[in-house]
């Protein structure tokens, strides 16, 4: 039986979308990024319960990266502006500045994750390819940075909530 490589890679490539795409929608190791943020107290989203950072300083650091990593990711105009780190990436403030924040943060968040799913989804935009305006960079990579660091800091997050007594015991 002959083996026609280019649908096995064809194949291959499609599973690895897939994948990513299951990653970045969370839930499979850890706990999903919509369940820790969500009901998550307004009084107690400055507080940092121990640990170096607040929920909010957490919650808008994933939205920064992931953005930041968006933005990268779409540079095919030469528009991208790279951050500086750590200062652009952490917020200062403790605290939400309004009512309104987080739930407009967490949006955010979710609206830039579709607009990834969206990028790895698309058959036409390769996986493997380096950017051209990267150092080697590719959206397999990207994908899969964005996966890593917001299920990192989902964890400080949960464990947070732990530690503020805010995170249902199962």
């Amino acid at each position: 039986m002959a083996i026609d490589i280019e649908e096995e890679q064809r194949r291959e490539l499609i599973s690895a979308r897939k994948e990513v795409i299951s990653a970045l929608n969370g839930g499979n190791a850890h706990a999903k990024f919509e369940d820790v943020v969500a009901n998550f107290p307004a009084k107690l989203q400055g507080e940092k319960g121990g640990l170096p950072y607040s929920g909010w300083q957490l919650l808008e650091h994933i939205r920064i990266a992931q953005h930041d990593i968006l933005m990268f990711c779409m540079n095919q105009n030469g528009t991208y502006k790279e951050l500086n780190f750590p200062d652009d990436f952490w917020p200062k403030e403790l605290a939400p500045p309004n009512a309104h924040a987080w739930d407009k943060s967490v949006g955010w968040v979710l609206s830039d994750r579709v607009a990834m799913v969206k990028l790895i989804g698309n058959p036409r935009t390769s996986l493997l390819e380096p950017f051209p305006w990267g150092e080697g960079q590719n959206l397999l990579r990207e994908g899969m940075l964005i996966v890593d660091h917001t299920s990192y800091h989902v964890g400080e997050l949960l464990a947070l909530r732990r530690l503020l007594g805010i995170w249902p015991a199962h």
